[in-house]
């Protein structure tokens, strides 16, 4: 049995998968297995696949799309190893990245999960200092010191500073909450993690920068944006948190939510679902809602052109 199961979801990133896959097979650490997970790529990925010839790594191929979470819950029920890596197919980890957070986890039997701090890299793979150090400052992580994090619930949730990518886990303590919920495109890594924290989970931080995170133009544009705050909304509405700040923040995020995917609807033209959830989302922004509202009222054409100038 290895020490570590790493795993890698993909569809259709034949381009950027092998950047992924050499970036497990250089580290330093030797004793993982690597399990590719391929959610129906119709781009060549198994074609890829097939060239390789190290027997640590394992290819799970659907015949067909079944969706994210459920691609990367098939490569959790594979896994064998003690600890548990998974990393999206256009991101990277530097060398270092499994021997260091495994010794912290091999030293600790307390620490359930490691998480690291991360590069930023372009869509050419290079990295970004100005940028990393933005999103760093950004998401808390900056000011997060090394060691076990207090307060858990309220970094994972209200800071959002952890990113699973950057992540090693004991399997033991993913089994213990069922990963990833299934059926779910977007927002299963946060869900993820409040689930753990709920749990009464140990988190142990790392502010070594050990993964590479990429920036690129698939990550835009307002037809992704709609099942996202899908999810999202979703993922608010699985909890119920008793501390009233917290609860607070849920509350102020959902509302925010609607509000936002209300304006997208209305402007891709499902107008009376999007009005309902503008309407709901009004506390969030009353200045936004009404001007939604009568956006709605113009003819679809003018309508966009409003939306336009509206951003």
């Amino acid at each position: 049995m290895p020490k570590i199961s790493v795993c890698i979801p993909t569809y259709n990133r034949v381009q950027l998968l092998p950047h992924a896959i050499h970036s497990v097979l250089k580290q330093t650490e030797l004793d993982f297995e690597l399990i590719i997970c391929d959610d129906g790529s119709t781009d060549g990925t198994a074609n890829l696949l097939a060239e390789y010839r190290d027997p640590r790594i394992h290819y799970i191929r659907h015949l067909q799309n079944i969706g994210k979470s459920n691609n990367m819950r098939s490569g959790f029920e594979a896994a064998t190893g003690e600890y548990f890596l998974k990393f999206d197919d256009d991101d990277r980890l530097t060398p270092q990245f499994l021997a260091q957070t495994a010794a912290i986890l091999d030293r600790d039997p307390q620490v359930d999960f490691v998480s690291t701090d991360h590069w930023v890299i372009n869509g050419k793979g290079d990295r970004d200092l100005q940028l990393t150090d933005i999103n760093s400052k950004k998401w808390g992580r900056t000011e997060l010191p090394n060691g076990i994090i207090n307060d858990l619930l309220k970094v994972i949730f209200v800071q959002q500073c952890l990113q699973v990518g950057a992540t090693l886990f004991r399997r033991q303590a993913l089994l213990d909450v069922g990963y990833m919920r299934p059926n779910m495109q977007n927002c299963e890594d946060n869900d993820l993690l409040v689930r753990l924290a709920l749990a009464g989970k140990q988190a142990f931080y790392w502010g070594d920068r050990l993964m590479e995170y990429r920036f690129h133009a698939e990550q835009q544009g307002i037809h992704r944006a709609i099942p996202y705050f899908q999810d999202k909304i979703r993922y608010l509405e699985n909890f119920q948190f008793e501390d009233l700040e917290l609860e607070k923040v849920r509350q102020s995020r959902l509302a925010e939510t609607k509000l936002l995917l209300g304006l997208r609807l209305i402007e891709t033209g499902e107008t009376e679902l999007g009005r309902s959830l503008v309407r709901a989302g009004k506390r969030a922004n009353p200045a936004k809602t009404w001007a939604g509202l009568g956006l709605s009222l113009l003819p679809m054409g003018l309508r966009q052109q409003g939306f336009q100038l509206f951003r």
